[in-house]
């Protein structure tokens, strides 16, 4: 009898051993960063072969494909946008670890006027304010909305609009 409780108390504490260390895998496994690439980040050599005064719109495109966004209000500067986040356990936000951001201008005849390459050295805090802009009226209730535009307009208008 001695000897069925030992062998029973060994393959009880051999199930608690396996486990605990399948357990012990499967958490370190989860506690794995991820390196995580967004935009479009080229090489550093293929920045360096744009030349400006030489390249064309035409060149940059086949060099580097098409750029992320162009700004604003003219089409005369690309924006090439790229990071790198490295992303730890999934209760953790991801950590950005490089950005960069190449801007190229071009002349009206659409010649590289110039290129800058900036990077996460460069970036600047922006601080959100929070302040609401004050509205004029009264907040409506979302029947209100709902059903508002029903009496606003005389039925004899509305079919005047329907013809």
């Amino acid at each position: 009898m001695m000897h069925l409780s030992t062998a029973t108390h060994r393959t009880g504490r051999n199930k608690r051993l396996r486990v605990l260390l399948l357990s012990s895998v499967l958490l370190l496994g989860a506690c794995s960063s991820e390196i995580k690439v967004h935009g479009n980040m080229p090489d550093p050599e293929v920045l360096a072969d744009i030349h400006p005064g030489v390249d064309n719109r035409n060149d940059v495109l086949n060099k580097l494909g098409s750029p992320s966004t162009l700004s604003t209000f003219q089409d005369n500067i690309w924006y090439y946008i790229g990071s790198r986040a490295e992303q730890g356990p999934s209760v953790f936000p991801a950590e950005e670890i490089e950005r960069s951001v190449f801007a190229i201008s071009f002349t009206s005849a659409g010649i590289v006027q110039e290129t800058k390459l900036y990077t996460l050295e460069d970036a600047q805090e922006v601080e959100l304010i929070d302040r609401e802009t004050p509205t004029e009226g009264r907040e409506l209730t979302i029947l209100e909305q709902m059903l508002g535009n029903l009496w606003r307009q005389p039925i004899s208008s509305r079919s005047k609009n329907s013809k």
